[in-house]
């Protein structure tokens, strides 16, 4: 006759038994080497800032020795005439540039989402050329295309060259901003909003254009931040004098000291840019729960 089971009968297996290992030490290890690697990672993205937040302070124009902490450097940032040239160039080519490439981009983003299929990805495979291709290739190519219009006009290189430059590598950072916002549209939005008697143009400022603000306005700050920051494609094609803020520092680098100012003004738009990311998000965070309640 088979015994009844019971299992009071028998003592439970543990998972120890099984081989089971807590290997305590060894995760606390790994979390302390984490944390170690996150703030070496942390600190390694920002070195540079830093030293450059760091020489701001100097009073001393030698970027070896830190003679003093001052705050001269942050009076007299807009004291050296050229510098001063070479900011306001800076920001009236990225200006330009970018709302000219948001307007054309924007256009091209929306006209290419109601491309048949085939269209649509040969389009994008040639928008993504720019984004792939080398900055020196990009920069040495259009120097030479903008040569070739020299005997038509022989002070043609300056502000329209940097400008047209800069246009033509921010411009695919619009249109891929915009294109997936498209998809999320509603398919009946506009066709509604034109069995209703309002014209196309009207459909697109009214009914397209508020439904991808994000994508558009997300496309510019990165096209205008990519055009700020250029140097490569800009040493190019500039010409007659015209500087930007990174070819004028280029072309300081030969001299013993760079102009302190230099320092102050970077380190200013840095913390200027950082203060504006902040009150962005917790601003656009208080919208959200507004429109949740």
């Amino acid at each position: 006759m088979m015994q009844e089971y019971n299992p009071a009968n028998y003592e439970r297996a543990t998972i120890e038994e099984y081989g089971y290992k807590k290997h305590t030490a060894l995760k606390m290890t790994w979390k302390i080497v984490s944390k170690i690697l996150l703030v070496f990672a942390i600190i390694m993205l920002y070195f540079s800032v830093i030293i450059i937040a760091i020489q701001s302070f100097n009073s001393s124009d030698s970027t070896t020795e830190f003679a003093g902490f001052t705050f001269d450097n942050y009076l007299n940032m807009f004291s050296k005439r050229s510098l001063n040239d070479s900011i306001l160039n800076t920001f009236k080519t990225s200006i330009f540039a970018t709302l000219i490439a948001t307007v054309v981009g924007t256009l091209i983003g929306i006209g290419a989402h109601y491309l048949p299929p085939k269209v649509k990805s040969r389009l994008i495979l040639l928008n993504n050329i720019p984004l792939l291709n080398a900055d020196i290739v990009t920069g040495v190519s259009l120097m030479l295309i903008f040569s070739l219009l020299l005997p038509l006009n022989k002070h043609i290189f300056g502000f329209w060259t940097i400008l047209i430059a800069h246009v033509y590598f921010i411009l695919p950072y619009i249109i891929l901003s915009v294109i997936p916002k498209m998809k999320e549209i509603d398919p009946n939005m506009l066709d509604a909003s034109l069995d209703l008697g309002v014209k196309p143009f009207k459909s697109l400022l009214k009914v397209i254009l508020p439904s991808i603000k994000g994508g558009i306005f997300s496309g510019m700050v990165l096209a205008f931040t990519i055009s700020f920051e250029d140097f490569v494609v800009g040493y190019f094609v500039t010409g007659n004098g015209y500087n930007t803020l990174s070819i004028w520092i280029y072309s300081s680098i030969g001299k013993k000291s760079l102009f302190p100012g230099v320092y102050a003004f970077s380190t200013a738009l840095t913390v200027f840019m950082i203060v504006g990311i902040v009150l962005y998000n917790i601003i656009g965070g208080k919208l959200n729960e507004k429109k949740k309640h």
